[in-house]
């Protein structure tokens, strides 16, 4: 079976190359009288051929994961028409983390091809011709419907099958939607929602519409504190409401959360905390008005901005891989219960080694270095070490800027100025769990601060005295 080794955006252009062929013949035949059984044996082998390819590596999903997966399959020497990437995606992969940041920005400072892999590691930017030129075949806005992992086969949803040796699934996560939830009025236009870049175009072109209107965001995480920033820098009125009693508690402390929520009440943001979205109304239009929420209280909402977590993408796969903590379960070199079979990003369940424990991290930094080390595993085996992770978050938005390395459990220590009105507004948190320092936080540190507190999440130094460890506070952290 010939490898279709070519870039593509959609399966539709291999129906279009057919038709050329076919019209050709048809007319041909016309001239010198070719019999139709000919023809029909040529139709059959080009249709045959398109419809079944065959790769040696298939990287399913087009995120961050498959872009990082993909440069180290090229480090690693593969051969051209060896490797497909197959995403539904219509662009080739980029880094997720601009689309809530800068691509928000009112002069729109990141827009493709600025933010293609892997310039977030400080990387080659990886354009669609460095796919063609290393020998990738990038098949682009190609959704796929069926794997049978037994078979080695994966079927798209226009009946195109892929055939592979060794699959990586990158296929990530897709955001909970309020519709599935069977909120009232969930349907209404302007509520959006952010994950990939079709739904920041949407979003950016809503913020031009309703530019000195009113947003509702709903959820107090990572999207809700990062979209706030970006629609009150677009000149929008924001609501945030969320039913935890202080924002991002999967991470911050009361301590840590009540500065951003000042911070972010000062800069006109209104937060509405213990309560939840019930539903929605809308305009003749069918453009969402007003938000209901669950109190009784009603919010006038030009836009509403939706951001109440994720899922992992792994119902393709369900029943025939192991899964564990919502992911498919891997081991320290991503491999998953089935030969040939390796699972990255925010699909794995892998173990941390660093904890002695198996998790499932949704963030960009393991996206990346989960890809590179299962690729490093397809060629070198066990020889390359189990995958040593250290859990690493951060976030940017207005002009502040946090880090945080290690696991947030055991006692918190909070150091430095965490008032919202600072002008600084410098300070952090340690984690301390059995005598030991397992997790550093810190806002408005420098490069080598931030350095500096993921050293010590990584090391795990002893601490005997929390309240100097108040008072030392980054001072500690420097001088391990």
């Amino acid at each position: 079976m010939p490898t279709f080794n070519q870039t593509t955006k959609s399966t539709n252009h291999i129906s279009y190359m057919v038709k050329i062929y076919i019209s050709s013949f048809l007319y041909y035949k016309q001239k010198h009288h070719i019999t139709l059984v000919l023809i029909q044996i040529f139709y059959n082998i080009i249709t045959k051929s398109m419809a079944e390819q065959s790769y040696k590596y298939v990287i399913l999903g087009g995120g961050v994961s498959a872009g990082y997966a993909a440069r180290e399959f090229a480090k690693q020497g593969v051969k051209p028409g060896e490797l497909a990437i197959i995403s539904k995606e219509a662009v080739a992969p980029y880094e997720r983390p601009a689309l809530s940041k800068a691509y928000l920005f009112p002069e729109g400072t990141a827009r493709l091809p600025g933010f293609h892999v892997c310039v977030g590691s400080g990387g080659e930017r990886l354009l669609p011709e460095w796919y063609t030129e290393n020998g990738v075949s990038l098949i682009l806005s190609t959704e796929i419907v069926k794997a049978d992992l037994a078979s080695k086969t994966l079927t798209s949803a226009s009946g195109v099958t892929f055939k592979y040796q060794i699959l990586i699934i990158a296929t990530g996560s897709t955001v909970l939607n309020l519709k599935d939830f069977g909120v009232p009025g969930a349907d209404s236009k302007n509520i959006l929602y952010l994950r990939e870049i079709d739904d920041a175009d949407k979003l950016v072109e809503a913020i031009k519409a309703k530019t000195g209107g009113k947003a509702v965001v709903v959820g107090g995480g990572y999207i809700g504190l990062e979209l706030s920033a970006a629609l009150k820098i677009n000149n929008v009125d924001v609501t945030m409401v969320y039913p935890e009693p202080w924002c991002m508690p999967r991470l911050f402390t009361i301590g840590i959360a009540s500065f951003y929520e000042g911070y972010y009440a000062n800069k006109g943001i209104n937060i509405i905390k213990g309560t939840v979205a019930a539903g929605f109304e809308s305009n003749e239009k069918g453009e969402v008005k007003e938000v209901k929420l669950k109190d009784g209280r009603v919010l006038e909402a030009d836009i509403v901005i939706v951001g109440v977590g994720a899922r992992p993408l792994t119902a393709l796969f369900k029943g025939q891989v192991e899964e564990d903590k919502g992911g498919i379960k891997t081991d320290a070199f991503f491999k998953t219960s089935i030969p040939d079979v390796y699972a990255v990003g925010d699909v794995a369940t892998f173990p941390m080694k660093i904890y002695n424990d198996v998790r499932r991290v949704e963030h960009v930094d393991h996206a990346r270095k989960s890809a590179e080390q299962a690729v490093k595993a397809i060629f070198a085996g066990e020889s390359v070490g189990v995958y040593e992770y250290l859990p690493f978050f951060y976030s940017r938005a207005f002009d502040l800027s946090w880090q945080f390395y290690g696991d947030n459990v055991g006692d918190d220590v909070i150091f430095g100025d965490n008032n919202p009105t600072s002008a600084t507004h410098k300070f952090g948190s340690f984690w301390i769990k059995d005598g030991k320092v397992v997790g550093v936080f810190l806002e408005g540190g420098t490069p080598e601060e931030n350095k500096a507190i993921g050293k010590v999440a990584k090391v795990q130094p002893p601490v005997s005295n929390l309240e100097q460890l108040a008072k030392e506070g980054l001072d500690f952290a420097l001088k391990i």
